[in-house]
Parts: C-alpha cells; structure tokens; sequence
C-alpha cells in the first residue's frame, strides 16, 4: 500500500514536472531593447515627396504629411512651400504647453499657386471598415484608438470614419469660427491636446526637430524678428541640398504590437505598479534618420 502511494506520489510530481517543461516562457522585453533590436524588416521609410522641412533659425524641422487622410490640406500646403508663400513670415504664436502656430500673422497675403481657404478634413471617411493597429478600449475621445502606417488616428465604431489624433509634435491647420476657414496658418502641437480632435484638420506629424519648435521665442523682443521662418521646402525637391531620409518603425509589424504591450505594462524592475493601459498619445511611433 504504502509503495502503491510512494509510485502515485512519484508519477504524480514527474506528471508536474512535465507539465510545467512544456510550458512556454514568455519574455517580457523592455521598450528600448524591442526598438533597438527590430529587424530592418519592420522598419518602414518615409516618402521625401511628402515630407516638408520648415527652417527656423535654429535648425530644421521635418514633417511628415499624411496624405491619406488629408489629402487636400497634404496637397496644398506642398503647393505653398513651392511657391515661397511661408518665406519670410514667423511662427506668430506660441502658447506654453499648447501649441506654436506659423504663416501670416496679419492674414493679408494672398497665394499664387495654393489655396488660401480649404475645405475641412476633419475624418477620412471610408465605406468599409479601415484597419488600423487598434488598442483596446475607448479613451474617453474616440470609441477606437491606434496606429495607421505611423500615425496616431482614432476610428468611430464601425471604423468607417478615421482622423489623426492630437498628439505631441502633431501638425493641424489653425482656422476661424467657420469650419472651412484654414488653408494656410499650421500649428504644431507641444502636448496633447485631444479635445481638439475632429473640431480641426491634422494633416501630418513631426518626425524630427521638436527641440527647435520648443527653442522658439515666447514673446517677441523690440527690434528683434519674431520667430522667423526663413523658408518652407518640399525634401524631395531640394534632395541635393538635403539629403535626409527617415524610417519609421511600421505599426503593422509584430515589434511594434510587442511595443504596445510593453507601453502596456512596463516590465522594468523599476516600475511596481503597472495599470495595464496605454492611451494613443503615449506612444510615440519609434523614427529615425536613415541617412
């Protein structure tokens, strides 16, 4: 009887022990170490043609424009930087937290070749479903949020309306009381700023030179330009003076949805409290320069 119990007892533990061999482990990798070790397959690059580059006086800022989902406030502003339009004009506002906004102040000069009012773009609007990389849960501004090749959007229910979302480094057009009154005053956003969302048009992104809009004058000093901006160029029409060149990484890929999970819940020893969420605005789409 007794042996009868000590061969269970034994079974019983090398059953246990089987078990727990064929069980997966699963790595919990940090942010930084899923970024630095994506392969080259899962980095996406960006199109020059729709990329403008605003030179402030302390270096260059790149934007990425989103021609999906704006495509005539996209268009348009391409057709300005052509012309000169921004040449000389100022970021004319900056407000702490908020937002920088550029072109002219005095709202008087009138466009060659581009438009001077647009009509809103407020959601791309789609009679099937349009995929995204959703995340789980509404955030109080969009029943859906998430990614659509590098951009933060959020989505109505049934996914049939998509808009970008007003993120840090978001690029929007400024207009009046009348929906359809911007057309050529843009403003970059310093922070989140959701409420926002669907009242205006965002048409692009930041992808590199932040630190140049945050190094802008606060209040303009007697005698001293404004915030100038010195010009407003389309890359791929300047590409042998510039020839930068900017990857993303995709938002599609696996190593990007291993990125949302680790935003999720951070697996550093440091955290010890975890809230098992992310909103769309805290992760930042993964750019660089490749070249």
């Amino acid at each position: 009887m007794k042996a009868t119990s000590l061969l269970f007892i034994s079974v019983g533990m090398l059953s246990g022990c089987m078990q727990q061999a064929d069980e997966p482990t699963t790595v919990v990798r940090a942010p930084s170490e899923i970024i630095n070790t994506a392969p080259s397959t899962a980095w996406q690059t960006v199109n020059n043609d729709n990329v403008i580059r605003i030179e402030l006086e302390t270096g260059y800022v790149y934007v990425e424009l989103n021609t999906q989902l704006a495509p005539s406030h996209s268009k348009n502003i391409k057709a300005l930087a052509r012309e000169g339009f921004y040449d000389g004009l100022s970021v004319y506002r900056f407000v702490e937290g908020f937002v920088a906004q550029g072109g002219d102040s005095t709202d008087s000069k009138i466009p060659t070749n581009g438009q001077k009012r647009l009509n809103a773009e407020l959601s791309h609007k789609t009679d099937r479903k349009l995929g995204i990389m959703a995340l789980d849960g509404s955030d109080g501004y969009a029943i859906r949020t998430g990614f659509l090749n590098g951009f933060a959007v959020g989505q109505n229910h049934g996914g049939t309306k998509t808009w970008m979302t007003h993120c840090t480094g978001t690029f929007a057009m400024a207009r009046g009381n009348d929906i359809n009154s911007g057309g050529t005053e843009f403003y970059i956003t310093l922070s989140p700023q959701r409420y926002l969302d669907r009242n205006i048009t965002v048409f692009g992104r930041v992808l590199e030179g932040m630190e140049h809009v945050q190094q802008l004058q606060r209040t303009p000093e007697e005698g001293k330009p404004y915030n100038p901006i010195i010009g407003v160029h389309v890359l791929s029409d300047i590409a042998q003076q510039d020839s930068s060149l900017f990857e993303y990484l995709n938002t599609d890929s696996s190593s990007f949805e291993e990125l949302v999970a680790a935003r999720t819940n951070r697996p550093e020893p440091w955290f010890k409290f975890t809230p098992n969420y992310v909103d769309v605005c805290a992760i930042s789409v993964p750019t660089r320069r490749k070249s």
